[in-house]
């Protein structure tokens, strides 16, 4: 027989007669009666002519032997009792499995496990464990495994052999793993086929025989790597790996709840894969598998009708990245020193000292000034490490010419893989983005000439947050933002029942996850770690928790979501006060609260510096405008060079509505009650009146446009009579009528010079003011629909024909639809495809 079978091809796979496929299942697939039943049924269910089942140890029993042997060596008499429940345990299995039927297998079971009890007292007398013997009782849950398995098959009258692999492998060891002996294992196997030519076989994985004819095992996947060797002895049209997943996924599922199962991987990207940690075929395993062309299928024994994962020598383009794997537990070492710019044969010494040292290298980075070489270890490896290199360094040190050697912990990798990335343009800056946008600052980069794999080093404490970010920015998951919301007011809720009415059309047709985390009033708050949905109402009057803004802050971030944003419709000057802090935490603000923007000069100067440090958003539209383009318009017209000269406008759709309507045949005082109960005012329609508000917007526009205009600034005429301005809501609406006939007045000097009265907000070279002005009755701002706002900008380049933005400025509605289009744009900002 040939030391390896020869590679498969298409033609020769269609013309094979016999169809060949090597099953092997995993720990978890064999745990108990009921799975080893559920194992066979899978089996006689498969349409192949010649079928192998290689099983491993039943779930926790190599473990379970491991233990039972360092016990018996240290004399240690309580092996005894674990001896007896794993004998049990085994017993139990096969009583379960075969009833009537089991007599025979129980005296086999009980054979092995006095041999077995007769090497652990042997070892208690010692007091010390050879590896040899480890290696014998430690395979011994696999020889169980192949016994039980195959004699229930044969109890359901399959003819099916039952292979001990220390009867056909003979492998080595070296420095890179286990290397098999092809052409004495095919040899042995050529001879046992001879006395068992089932078209059924059951075998042992993970042992094996090494060349002195000793017991030895295949290391840690063994059994993976048993089903890949015996595929190739066997010749296999196929390899099928059973597993308790569907397939491999796009990444770790418990750390990207989002991740995705990938269809089709090839060789290279599953090694890629596998070696960050990916739950995927190890990369020993495949090696026989890539000498034949031989595909390899990831299953799920408890989804036996899902199609899995195929891994073969097939290319795919597509992605460009397929899959993201994080390893953890590692530490940045790293030589730094003038000395080395130039000097030939110092990565070579680096590296000498560190395999002296038994130090594994995950990842290397070096830049092209060569000043530095760092390299990821293994964290329980870095202080071995370390001092190794100063050892081999120790001269330089000395000198001078090396400056330091330091060690990073806390140290996490992140690796993008896909075949699709050679040659593709933007993958690393994707990438980089990405983590960007999630204030993820990368330690290290590396990228191998094939560009399949880029490398990536970050802080631990966030690598959670880059691996989701990554995995968003990619496409493979949705782009995810954590939100929170502040004030579920008239605004508020609008904001509320129309994120939650987008949200599964933005999820499906734009891939956008807006998930609504937090929610707090004045008084209580609701935490999801979920996430709220259509019922927010409900929810936030079950809550039991007092609101608490760092409890609030605080969870948004605990989740690791690629993005956070608060929304912040309180009005609250305290909870504007907490901008600064969340932008400096990369967290976005989205607000129709004016308290920020138009608040003291030296607090709003230190939120835009926040958000300018950071990189987080800070969008307040709605502050001015409601749902109007207003602010930006203005930062197009500022970014593009254009000087503003003048602006002026109606900014209070409340004081449009009462002027527009105000015409002498109802009282103001009349009109002000109407408006406030059609909810176009304020609770307190003082609030309106006083002309604050819109001063306060007016603050806002001179600052966008660059002004250091503060509120105190402003001249303002308040339309609150000032014996009304203390007091209750009901005293100053009962009172309010007391100064109509003054307003009256006014409306009628107003006429009788063709003029109306409206209320205008300006800011030009003279100052800012607000207050109630007379205008030509054919002027723009004279002929507004009911709550209609309206800006002009008088600028350099709209200085004849001013600039105008028009349209309805009051309403719970469309403020919360400026504040939902905001948070869209801070969505598109960090790269979500709206």
């Amino acid at each position: 027989m040939s030391s390896i079978a020869p590679a498969h091809s298409p033609a020769a796979s269609a013309l094979a007669a016999p169809s060949t496929v090597v099953h092997k299942f995993g720990g978890t697939s064999v745990a108990d009666a009921e799975r080893y039943r559920h194992v066979a049924d899978l089996l006689l269910a498969r349409p192949e002519s010649l079928q192998v089942s290689v099983v491993s140890a039943m779930k926790g029993v190599t473990d379970a032997l491991i233990e039972l042997a360092h016990l018996a060596a240290q004399g240690d008499a309580g092996w005894q009792e674990a001896w007896h429940a794993l004998r049990a345990r085994h017993r139990g299995a096969a009583v379960a499995l075969l009833g009537e039927q089991v007599g025979d297998t129980v005296d086999w079971i009980d054979a092995r496990f006095d041999q077995l009890a007769e090497v652990l007292a042997a070892l208690a007398v010692i007091g010390e464990l050879p590896r040899e013997v480890l290696d014998r009782v430690q395979g011994l849950g696999e020889v169980f495994s192949a016994q039980l398995l195959g004699t229930h098959l044969r109890a359901l009258g399959e003819d099916c052999a039952v292979l001990d692999a220390r009867d056909v492998l003979v492998v080595g060891h070296g420095e890179l793993g286990v290397d098999v002996d092809w052409d004495a294992s095919a040899g042995r196997l050529a001879a046992w086929r001879l006395q068992h030519p089932q078209l059924r076989v059951v075998a042992t994985g993970f042992v094996a025989r090494d060349r002195q004819d000793r017991v030895t095992t295949l290391g840690r996947n063994g059994s993976d790597y048993s089903g890949a060797i015996f595929a190739a002895l066997f010749n296999a049209d196929e390899l099928h790996i059973w597993t308790d997943v569907d397939g491999v996924l796009s990444a770790d599922p418990r750390l990207v709840p989002e991740a995705v199962q990938l269809h089709a991987l090839s060789y290279d990207e599953a090694c890629e894969l596998a070696y960050f940690g990916a739950k995927v075929v190890h990369p020993q395993t495949m090696s026989p598998a890539i000498r034949l062309g031989l595909p390899i299928f990831i299953r799920n024994t408890f989804h036996p009708g899902h199609p899995g994962t195929r891994i073969s020598a097939e290319r795919s383009p597509r992605g460009p990245v397929k899959g993201l794997t994080l390893s953890a537990d590692l530490a940045l070492l790293n030589l730094e020193g003038t000395g080395l710019i130039g000097v030939p044969g110092t990565a070579e010494r680096v590296f000498a000292a560190l395999r002296q040292a038994q130090v594994s290298v995950v990842m290397i980075s070096q830049g092209s000034s060569e000043h530095s070489i760092c390299c990821v270890v293994r964290a329980g490896e870095a202080a071995r490490g370390r001092d190794a290199v100063v050892q081999a360094f120790s001269h330089e040190l000395a000198a001078g010419q090396v400056q330091r050697v330091q060690v990073s912990e806390g140290v996490s990798v992140l690796a993008a893989v896909g075949d699709g990335m050679a040659g593709q343009p933007g993958v690393a800056a994707r990438l980089f983005e990405s983590l960007g946008r999630a204030q993820v600052n990368i330690l290290a980069i590396a990228q191998g000439s094939s560009e399949r794999n880029i490398s990536v080093a970050v802080a631990s404490a966030d690598a959670t947050r880059a691996l989701r970010a990554a995995h968003a920015g990619f496409w493979l998951s949705p782009q995810t933002f954590a939100v929170g919301v502040i004030g579920p007011g008239n605004v508020g809720a609008a904001l509320l029942d129309q994120l939650l009415a987008a949200r599964q059309q933005l999820l499906a047709k734009a891939n956008v996850d807006l998930r609504l985390r937090a929610l707090a009033s004045r008084s209580r708050m609701r935490l999801e770690a979920d996430g709220l949905h259509e019922d927010w109402r409900q929810a936030l009057q079950d809550a039991g928790q007092a609101s608490d803004l760092d409890q609030f802050t605080e969870h948004l971030l605990a989740a690791h979501l690629p993005h956070a944003v608060v929304i912040d419709c309180s009005g609250s000057a305290e909870v504007a006060e907490r901008y600064e802090g969340w932008l400096a935490a990369g967290i976005h603000v989205v607000t129709p609260n004016k308290q920020a923007g138009a608040g003291p000069l030296a607090r709003y100067q230190r939120i835009r510096a926040a958000a300018a440090a950071s990189g987080a958003r800070f969008r307040y539209e709605a502050t001015v405008g409601a749902g109007l383009p207003v602010i930006t318009t203005l930062r197009d017209l500022v970014d593009t060079g254009d000087e503003v000269l003048a602006i002026e406008g109606i900014f209070s759709g409340t004081l449009a509505w009462l002027f527009n309507r105000f015409d002498g045949s109802q009282t103001f005082s009349e009109l002000v009650a109407q408006a406030r109960s059609m909810g176009y005012t304020e609770p307190d329609p003082r609030d309106d009146l006083s002309g604050v508000d819109v001063a306060r917007k007016l603050v806002i526009l001179a600052r966008e446009a660059g002004h250091a205009l503060s509120l105190d600034q402003v001249q303002v005429e308040s339309l609150v009579p000032a014996l009304l301005r203390e007091g209750s809501v009901d005293d100053f609406m009962a009172r309010l009528g007391a100064s109509d006939d003054a307003l009256l007045a006014r409306l009628h000097d107003a006429r009788e010079r063709g003029a109306v009265l409206r209320y205008v907000a300006r800011l030009g070279p003279d100052g800012a003011s607000v207050g109630l002005q007379e205008l030509p009755a054919d002027h723009a701002f004279a002929n507004l629909r009911l709550t209609d706002n309206v800006v002009q900008f008088r600028t350099r380049r709209y200085c004849d024909n001013p600039l105008v933005v028009q349209g309805p400025g009051a309403g719970p509605e469309v403020t919360a639809a400026g504040v939902f289009a905001d948070l869209l744009r801070v969505a598109a900002g960090e790269g979500a495809r709206l």
